[in-house]
């Protein structure tokens, strides 16, 4: 399973989970979906994710949409003139 697949289907369980936690335990748990909705919002603008950052760290293989977020690589050398990409 690439990352992208992961991180969606990780969403949809923690969107699920806090809809059943808030019906059967407490309306409080209203809050995990906020805060869900609200993280896949700032990571569409950002491009930044945490849970894909500790997928990523566990062993999942990133899949087209991750590769194309990261950075290209860029020279540091100093006075060589502007930065190349590798």
């Amino acid at each position: 399973m690439s990352l992208d697949r992961a991180v969606t289907l990780f969403a949809g369980f923690m969107v699920l989970l806090s809809l059943a936690l808030t019906h059967w335990v407490h309306p409080a748990w209203v809050w995990l979906t906020v805060f869900v909705g609200f993280n896949l919002m700032q990571s569409s603008f950002t491009g930044f994710c945490p849970a894909a950052k500790i997928m990523q760290r566990l062993g999942v293989r990133p899949g087209p949409t991750i590769r194309a977020v990261q950075p290209t690589p860029v020279s540091r050398d100093v006075g060589s003139g502007p930065a190349t990409p590798l």
